[in-house]
């Protein structure tokens, strides 16, 4: 069975440069060891596997190891094969059906706009690691699914300050 894959290198208008990311279009959604072992094959960071259907593009991201529920740069390297290819006109803003929820993309002006849901994080008390590899026990500490939210004080140096990880 032939199957076209694409490589697009996302976040650069470079050759060569910024992030790569494999991306398949499918006529059918596959079974979750096929995208994986297409996945470890193609040895990137994420493969990201579409199926066309009539409210938009149902997407999946899967790295070499596991899958993934969100990946930027995949998303950009999808809308861009699917308007570059002319799969969607770029006058369409694309609809991505994905585990994380609804994402979309818009081209506007030449670049390509996306919009992620927002999840706001949850209360947590610090791990130790947190505290650990911060060397100081935060004054707050959330998290979601994707990202964990550290605020801790600069002591004389003005106000607080926040860390994303």
């Amino acid at each position: 069975m032939e199957q076209p894959i694409l490589q697009v290198d996302a976040f650069t208008s470079s050759l060569f440069s910024g992030n790569p990311a494999a991306v398949c279009i499918l006529e059918e959604l596959k079974d979750d060891p096929w995208m994986q072992d297409i996945a470890r094959e193609m040895n990137l960071s994420e493969t990201a596997f579409m199926v066309k259907r009539p409210e938009g593009i149902d997407l999946r991201w899967f790295t070499p190891e596991t899958e993934v529920d969100l990946c930027g740069h995949a998303i950009l390297a999808s809308a861009h094969v699917l308007w570059e290819d002319r799969h969607v006109p770029r006058s369409e803003e694309i609809r991505f059906f994905t585990k994380s929820g609804i994402l979309t993309s818009r081209w506007t002006d030449g670049w390509v706009e996306m919009d992620f849901p927002a999840e706001p994080e949850r209360h947590e008390v610090p791990p130790t690691e947190l505290i650990t590899s911060l060397g100081v026990t935060p004054l707050y500490s959330g998290k979601n699914r994707f990202k964990r939210l550290a605020h801790r004080d600069r002591v004389g140096k003005g106000p607080g300050h926040q860390v994303h990880y």
